[in-house]
């Protein structure tokens, strides 16, 4: 099969948007596959990179890939990778991928590229793997697609990134499964990894006696956020904005979040005035972003930010994935790591878990014991 790798153009929307569908049905949770302006923005961004490949005979459109950048942060995120059902053949879907995160790292300064992959095969996760991605994690029940899903972390880091990473000495002891896990699977060292054996239950919750109220008017978040967070450090979140802002009625905290009903999933980006604030009232706020249409809510922490991960790590959340050398800082890069809490039940069963995976699933099911099931004492 003989194809041709270019620039996506504002007449390839309808096409695309075809492929898409053909790909996904009516399941696909990004809109750069179903909405045309968002296409169209997309397309015309000079920090978005959007390759398609068009077949030699006759220029039927076989597959789209797309990475979309922050240039302040230096990262980019590989998304929309699709090939037509009868094009699946051949290796289009890698030939896509290394070109455009080839296409994305020649144009613009990136420290890393970042993939959260279906697993409901193994060949999604072993194309990104044959491009130079390093597995980081899992995020169980992420997604809403054909049904509730787990996807798995990968990123491809730029040449020297990763060696100029800062060491943290110290971490959480329920972050060792994981860490424990990222040496294993990426060869990335981690001085951090505390003894696992001090790995305890977290403590029951202690919400408030209200719900929180949800303010989605967009214009007006947004303004706000950037009004708390005038510093880009204490907004940051890479590729992620705010679409909502969640308060409790004596108005103790903000926590904005990105909240996205047709994936089912939440980021929670920033709290005013700090992290921890948010913490005692995480009950409502799973059952308030619930009720909104999200069964999964994440937030990404420093790894050295020790008071702010045993918070979140002491309601519930559980470390799913760690991004080395993730924020760039002057010339030393810092690493952080992906907490997160689902209300649905995580079934492990129906996916397909490659061999670069397979120490993330052991160290998110034993760090999920350890939050959610009491040690019992045993009598000899």
């Amino acid at each position: 099969m003989t194809v041709t790798l270019a620039p996506a153009t504002l007449q390839d929307i309808a096409d695309l948007r075809q492929l898409y569908f053909d790909v996904y049905g009516h399941g696909y949770p990004v809109p750069l596959g179903s909405d045309p302006a968002v296409m169209r923005r997309l397309i015309t961004d000079p920090h978005t990179h959007w390759l398609t490949a068009r077949l030699a005979d006759g220029g039927a459109l076989a597959g789209s890939a797309v990475v979309q950048t922050d240039p302040g942060s230096r990262i980019g995120k590989l998304v929309g990778l699709a090939v037509h059902p009868d094009r699946r053949r051949g290796g289009l879907a890698g030939r896509l991928t290394g070109a455009v995160c080839d296409a994305a790292f020649a144009a613009e300064r990136l420290d890393s590229v970042y993939a959260t992959v279906r697993m409901v095969t193994e060949g999604p996760q072993q194309v990104v793997v044959r491009n130079g991605f390093k597995p980081l994690g899992l995020l169980p029940n992420a997604a809403e697609v054909a049904g509730c899903e787990s996807l798995g972390l990968f990123a491809r880091f730029a040449d020297g990134v990763l060696a100029r990473r800062e060491s943290v000495p110290r971490a959480p002891a329920a972050l060792a499964p994981l860490l424990t896990a990222a040496e294993s699977s990426t060869g990335v060292p981690y001085a951090a990894v505390p003894s696992p054996h001090t790995v305890g239950p977290a403590g029951p919750a202690q919400p408030p006696t209200a719900d929180l109220e949800v303010i989605s008017a967009p214009g007006f978040v947004r303004r706000r956020f950037l009004e708390l967070f005038p510093d880009p450090a204490g907004r940051y979140y890479p590729l992620h904005a705010p679409t909502a802002v969640l308060v409790p009625p004596d108005g103790a905290f903000e926590a904005y979040v990105d909240l996205n009903p047709v994936a089912g999933s939440c980021a929670l980006i920033a709290v005013h005035p700090h992290p921890a604030a948010v913490t005692h009232a995480l009950e409502p706020l799973m059952a308030t972003v619930s009720r909104s249409g999200a069964d999964y809510v994440e937030t990404l922490l420093p790894l050295s930010d020790t008071a702010s991960l045993t918070a979140f790590l002491a309601q519930g959340f559980v470390p799913s994935a760690v991004y080395p050398a993730m924020r760039r800082i002057g010339e030393t890069l810092h690493d952080y790591v992906v907490l997160s809490r689902t209300s649905r039940q995580i079934d492990f069963r129906t996916i397909a878990v490659s061999g670069p995976l397979q120490p993330y699933v052991s160290a998110y099911l034993t760090a999920w014991t350890a939050t959610y099931l009491p040690r019992h004492e045993v009598a000899l």
